[in-house]
């Protein structure tokens, strides 16, 4: 989503500042003179840094010294521009709660100015925010607001991007034919204000959208120069959706290796932009070509790359509480409400002429239909290749009896389980990590000690239930009752404490590790109808994890129950009685390890 940050430079340039092929080294050279001791207090100089930035991050830091050296002099205009640009940082980074929080204060502090351009803006960048979280009614509805404000304010190029953003939220609607119109209106916009950029911006967007018309060497060539004028100008936040429109193409055409290179274009474009969502896309669709073009390992890497990227970015509680920030904006502004009346009226002429559309479109949809028998062998291959992915995608997630028993019925029927045993690790200090490694880093990190806890659980014959960020979960006794459940977890503890602790050669950050274990009945199924996962309930799961966040670095905590079911086989310190949230006092063991006797019978067998 991306290719909306182009109101975001209209805005600057309608201020006095030009960001559009700045260099990094005038960037450098700006915070350079800012830190310099005479120049700490410039509020100008800020604000000309925050228009050089192209890194969220750098916005995002240099907007937070610029709010905190105008507060005090309450110095609105100041104020707007940095909750301005600081909300466009947060939408860049797919945090759409902060996104908000501060386009609205933008927005206020625009009324407070009664500057109606500025209001404008903050308007339309709200509407992007809202189209890129899912809520495109909202986000039309902040675009025909900045509209109205603009063409008050007959500032023309406001428009053309306002219609530019329009028409890419249709186009993620599917409404092709709106999208198109609304695009080609910002294009002429831009050409007849001669301004270069926001015409490919534009001119990239149609090319999108002939593609999805099948229109293929009119979106390639229309791509093509887009890409070719952003390089010109040094502006390469659109490059990762046009590389994905191109490889996209390719692939349709069936020219998978022209497809790979130009995905491999637009995931090199997302790191460099710090783009999580593009990122999450590219490593997907990257994942899928390899694995059409046959190289499994190569798909494999990609897709863990997706899965890592999609569990980082925002879920949708945050969106639920940015409605909530939104609500009470609105109760504040009773204007709007009347507003928001109007507006809905107006929707409601536009969907009696968009079905007078969609049913003359019907009319020319039925005279095409017998282009499909071209495609119903291509089809069925599809289809068939896309079974035996998702079979062996659903066996890598469930067990194989649960996973059987779901194909064969559509649905899992949960199973109590008597005797079961459950363990619950987590690295210290993981949030620390998580906020100063790069993201690679922190991924390979935990994957290289989860890939090995998965090694350990396999050896003892245990069944691994879920990861969710740090903490790892496994269990014996499922989906396959065993008598020796609370013997093999403890082992295969001690062995994970025993790899963790383990010097790393070549390694100067290393986690380390809790350990919780219970023993006790539980409640075993599949959850969810679209997205399956193998989970287990019940007070022992509770328990386990109580016995977890009670443990110590480097250390197996254990409950009682697990206690009286391994004491003949390990070595344990008794630590008393311990306060556990929700449960009271209860009994606690450290394991210390086997203990001798066992362990020369385990070296004899």
């Amino acid at each position: 989503m991306n290719k909306k940050i182009l109101i975001s430079f209209l805005f600057l340039f309608s201020i006095g500042y030009t960001i559009v092929g700045q260099e990094k080294s005038e960037f450098d050279s700006l915070t350079k003179l800012y830190r310099s001791s005479e120049e700490r207090y410039n509020l100008d100089l800020l604000k000309v840094i925050i228009s050089s930035a192209t890194q969220p991050d750098s916005m995002i830091k240099y907007t937070n010294l610029l709010i905190k050296k105008a507060q005090p002099v309450d110095n609105k205009e100041y104020l707007q521009f940095a909750h301005f640009n600081q909300g466009i940082a947060w939408r860049y980074k797919g945090d759409y709660s902060n996104a908000f929080e501060h386009l609205f204060k933008s927005a206020e502090l625009a009324e407070e100015l009664k500057n109606k351009n500025k209001l404008g803006s903050s308007y339309v960048e709200i509407g992007n925010a809202y189209a890129e979280s899912g809520d495109l009614n909202l986000s039309s509805t902040y675009f025909n607001r900045g509209i109205s404000l603009f063409l008050a304010e007959k500032d023309t190029l406001m428009v053309g991007a306002t219609y530019y953003n329009m028409g890419d939220t249709f186009f993620d609607k599917g409404a092709i034919d709106s999208s198109f119109a609304y695009t080609t209106q910002a294009r002429e916009i831009f050409q007849k204000a001669g301004h270069e950029i926001y015409e490919a911006y534009s001119l990239g967007n149609l090319g999108r959208i002939n593609a999805a018309m099948e229109q293929y060497d009119l979106a390639e060539t229309q791509l093509n120069e887009a890409v070719e004028t952003l390089f010109k100008v040094k502006d390469y936040n659109a490059l990762t959706d046009f590389y994905a429109a191109l490889s996209e193409i390719n692939q349709r055409q069936g020219d998978l290796e022209a497809a790979i290179a130009f995905a491999d274009k637009s995931l090199e474009a997302a790191k460099a932009n710090g783009l999580k969502e593009d990122l999450q896309g590219a490593h997907q669709k990257l994942a899928f070509l390899h694995e059409e073009a046959g190289n499994i390992p190569q798909s494999y890497d990609h897709y863990k790359m997706y899965v890592v990227y999609k569990d980082s970015i925002e879920n949708i509680a945050s969106v639920k509480e940015v409605a909530n920030l939104r609500t009470n904006y609105e109760i504040a502004k009773k204007q709007t409400e009347v507003d928001l009346l109007n507006e809905q009226k107006s929707n409601q002429r536009n969907i009696v002429i968009a079905t007078a559309i969609a049913l003359f479109l019907i009319l020319l949809l039925a005279l095409g239909l017998y282009r499909r028998n071209r495609y119903i062998g291509r089809t069925k291959k599809i289809i068939e290749r896309e079974k035996q992915r998702s079979d062996r995608l659903l066996l890598n997630i469930l067990p194989q009896e649960t996973a059987m028993e779901l194909k064969e019925k559509g649905k899992v029927r949960a199973k109590r389980f008597e005797a079961v045993t459950i363990l619950f690790t987590d690295f210290k200090d993981f949030t620390h990590y998580a906020e100063n490694l790069p993201p690679e880093e922190l991924v390979k990190r935990v994957d290289f000690y989860f890939s090995k806890f998965d090694e350990i659980i396999e050896h003892h014959g245990l069944e691994k239930i879920k990861t969710v960020g740090d903490a790892y979960m496994c269990a014996a006794g499922v989906p396959f009752a065993v008598k020796d459940h609370a013997r093999r977890v403890v082992a295969a503890a001690c062995e994970m404490i025993e790899f963790v602790g383990r010097e790393e050669p070549g390694k100067e950050i290393r986690f380390e590790v809790r350990i919780g274990i219970n023993s006790g009945p539980v409640v075993a199924g599949v959850v969810g109808n679209k997205k399956w996962a193998y989970d287990i309930w019940g007070d022992a799961v509770n328990i386990a994890a109580r016995m977890e966040s009670c443990s110590e670095t480097g250390r197996i905590n254990i409950s009682e129950n697990t206690y009286h079911l391994i004491q003949d086989d390990f070595e344990c310190d008794y630590r008393g009685e311990i306060m556990v949230k929700n449960k009271g006092m209860m009994k606690m063991y450290f394991v210390k390890g086997a203990k001798v006797d066992q362990e020369k019978k385990s070296s004899v067998a």
